[in-house]
């Protein structure tokens, strides 16, 4: 979700009015001194001397973290609410933009319930709970502001994130087709019609409509022309793209996390196509962008995939850590409200 659009300064100016009400009642019960005469409390506002000796324990210490308590239930149901989408209790949107800004008032809430000390063991365990959740939140907003962002400038065709692993397969077999194709055995035709339909699929799965352009279909044709040419001249030319096919461009294709040969960083992939195109005849070049076209491919699929992660993973800390101290929070009201 964008931050920096008008539909936050409301909220933005309402935490702002929060925090410092907040703050003249905390400084008006307890530091009286420090307030300018034209802004002493009224007598409603100013409690009685209670005898605590920890500001947390007083009603207005009470109150303020009553408050940030609240706000910690009410950023939990927002995963309820985004399940609930039918609920017409305001829209994700609205939720998530509550969500934002209420936790962020907790901020000086808690400071002023905790009167700016850390108190017990208790006290610091959620001191350090509170600080791990809020830094883990604000990390995931940005995230959220940065990576789409990211992706539209990087991934120019986003795919499905489920298809990604099939869409991966399909290059991988039209890699180790054209392969195929080079083997000698005479069955150069079998493979042009299997390579067609393995495109077909490839089309399908990334959604997109090839037409007469089938790229793999189009490579082993490539393959199988320059074959029956018979030129002794050319064998050179299909030794190194089948060396090049072997070594660094089907290890690659196949894996399913590394990146072999440095084929995932696209300097280092464009030195290389480059390189072959220098070591074939003119008939090979072809093949060798069919090739390149593959490999850019899955890079592209490779970094879709590392940019979801990073936008998603930073929930499995803030997620749990949320509810855990949530329940400890309740706890430590229940504590201090019996016991002290």
């Amino acid at each position: 979700m964008r931050i920096l659009n008008r539909t936050h300064v409301p909220w933005f100016l309402f935490v702002l009015a929060a925090t410092a009400l907040a703050s003249w009642i905390y400084v008006g019960n307890f530091l009286p001194e420090r307030l300018p005469r034209a802004l002493t409390l009224p007598n409603s506002l100013v409690e009685a001397n209670s005898g605590h000796r920890t500001v947390g324990a007083t009603p207005v210490g009470l109150t303020l973290g009553s408050i940030a308590f609240a706000i910690f239930l009410f950023a939990g149901l927002l995963g309820v609410r985004k399940k609930l989408l039918r609920l017409k209790v305001g829209s994700v949107q609205s939720w998530m933009r509550a969500h934002i800004w209420l936790t962020l008032l907790t901020i000086p809430l808690v400071l002023l319930h905790s009167g700016f000390r850390l108190g017990g063991p208790m006290t610091i365990l959620l001191l350090v709970l509170y600080v791990i959740v809020m830094v883990s939140g604000i990390y995931g907003l940005i995230l959220q502001h940065r990576v789409p962002r990211l992706m539209q400038e990087r991934v120019p065709v986003e795919t499905v994130y489920q298809q990604i692993p099939h869409v991966r397969r399909k290059l991988c077999i039209a890699a180790e087709q054209l392969r195929e194709s080079f083997d000698g055995s005479g069955t150069n035709q079998v493979l042009a019609a299997a390579a067609a339909r393995t495109s077909d699929a490839l089309g399908l799965a990334t959604g997109t409509d090839y037409g007469d352009a089938n790229p793999v279909r189009d490579a082993v044709s490539n393959a199988v022309s320059v074959e029956q040419e018979g030129t002794a001249a050319d064998s050179e030319s299909e030794a190194a793209l089948v060396d090049f096919l072997d070594r660094p461009v089907l290890p690659y294709l196949r894996s399913t996390g590394g990146r072999p040969f440095g084929r995932g960083k696209a300097q280092f992939s464009d030195d290389a196509f480059r390189f072959v195109k220098l070591h074939v005849t003119v008939p090979y070049r072809g093949l060798v962008e069919e090739i390149e076209s593959w490999c850019d491919e899955r890079r592209m699929l490779d970094l879709q995939t590392k940019l979801h992660h990073w936008l998603h993973a930073w929930l499995f800390v803030h997620v749990p850590l949320s509810f855990l101290l949530i329940i400890l929070t309740a706890w430590h009201a229940f504590v201090t409200l019996f016991y002290y």
